[in-house]
């Protein structure tokens, strides 16, 4: 008995393990592997053949030796990384002119900054502002005019556009001037310096939109299709209005699709929502998302639909950082999506991984026929060659059940 279960658990984990690496659906070959760590950039070819969480990867070359060896990575985004840093201020005094109030700060190190944020008691405003820099309260030098600050808050709108961007400015002291005929109630300010250390992105060609202007729902439909699906992170609308505008605005992206008598119904996920304006960049971030349909819904009310020149979507580049311990011919498999993440050591030690090391090439995909496995070619390239190993692993188990029964008969009697 308990050999027939050995029998049966070693040509489970025999089939299994053979399953398992025949489940890949596309593999690329990897040029180049001289030295222990390297890089890989994933092509936007492969997003629409992979799982959306990237866990049907796996890098596999056989030796010399006909070994099969599994290099271990770590997924690594590119996209920007962004730092704000606080800087300490003190506000020295609050006073006024027949130009305006002014609110003066004081920063006590020599930190440079590049934003202030503002925060009123007021609700509704709309006021122009000038930020000036000194070293000795004296001498003061320009560093914006006529910035505008805003805040909007009612039935249909809550929007805030407060936070002054200028270029990096390093004073003792910040003035800030408001040109408003009421007296504005200063509740807090913050000073930054906002670092951007910028990452690899790629910008995408839209295939087509398709513009709807819904005068049920009082709103603008933009249909985007990008073609195939690629990695997305950033998307951003150029209006060519130059009035004033605060338009609600939400991104969404085609998860799933389903056929019905009807046609087609699709089902959406969020990306961002947000505010169309007149003041800022009309920009807007959201996670790294494998999408090719994207929805732009634009809330008008009861305004005229804004003219739309186009839209730009862009998207960070995503890196394998491999570790090749073993000399051999590696591949790229991918498109198994019942396959787990996997679990490797350098997961846990990425500060160690060389910061200077060379990116790969990838050869042109072939899609693997299901007898195709990443083992060693000249063995088990046809399937018959495994058949015949599971045969004489049969008749050798088979040969050894027979002597253990003669073996015990003959004690028997």
């Amino acid at each position: 008995m308990k050999i027939k279960i050995c029998f049966l658990l070693l040509l489970f984990a025999f089939s299994n393990s053979f399953g398992q690496q025949n489940n890949f659906n596309y593999k690329r070959e990897i040029i180049g592997t001289n030295d222990q760590w390297h890089k890989l950039e994933l092509p936007n070819e492969i997003f629409g053949k992979i799982s959306p969480n990237l866990n049907d990867i796996r890098i596999i070359g056989i030796s010399e030796q006909n070994d099969t060896l599994e290099a271990p990575y770590i997924i690594h985004s590119t996209e920007d990384q962004i730092k704000n840093v606080n800087v300490d201020f003190k506000l020295l005094n609050q006073s006024r002119d027949k130009n305006g109030y002014y609110f003066t700060f004081k920063v006590p190190t020599s930190n440079s900054i590049n934003q202030i944020q503002l925060n009123f008691e007021q609700e509704n405003f709309d006021w122009k502002t000038t930020l000036e820099g000194s070293q000795d309260q004296q001498n003061w030098y320009t560093l914006v005019e006529d910035y505008r600050i805003l805040s909007i808050n009612n039935a249909h709108t809550n929007y805030q556009f407060s936070k002054l961007n200028f270029p990096n400015a390093n004073y003792g002291f910040y003035r800030i001037g408001i040109k408003s005929g009421e007296k504005p109630k200063l509740e807090s300010a913050a000073l930054f310096l906002k670092e951007i250390v910028k990452g690899k992105s790629r910008n995408y060609q839209i295939k087509k939109i398709n513009t709807i202007e819904n005068k049920k729902r009082k709103q603008t439909e933009l249909d985007i299709d990008l073609g195939s699906p690629v990695l997305i992170n950033n998307l951003k609308v150029n209006i060519l209005e130059s009035f004033d505008y605060y338009r609600p605005v939400h991104i969404q992206y085609v998860t799933d699709s389903t056929k019905t008598e009807l046609g087609w119904k699709y089902n959406y996920q969020t990306l961002a929502s947000g505010t169309l304006n007149s003041i800022e960049k009309n920009e807007f971030k959201f996670s790294n998302t494998v999408a090719q349909h994207v929805k732009i819904i634009i809330k008008n009310s009861d305004n005229e639909a804004l003219t739309i020149s186009n839209v730009e979507i862009g998207g960070s580049v995503y890196e394998l950082l491999v570790r090749f311990s073993k000399p051999a011919k590696y591949f790229l498999y991918y498109g198994n999506t019942n396959a787990r993440r996997p679990n490797y050591d350098i997961s846990r030690f990425s500060d160690n991984i060389p910061k200077s090391i060379t990116t790969l090439a990838l050869g042109d995909e072939k899609i693997i026929t299901k007898s195709e496995t990443p083992k060693s070619e000249p063995l088990f390239a046809d399937e018959k060659w495994l058949w015949a190993v599971m045969a004489l692993i049969i008749l050798i188990l088979g040969g050894f059940t027979l002597k253990m029964i003669k073996k015990t008969d003959e004690r028997e009697v």
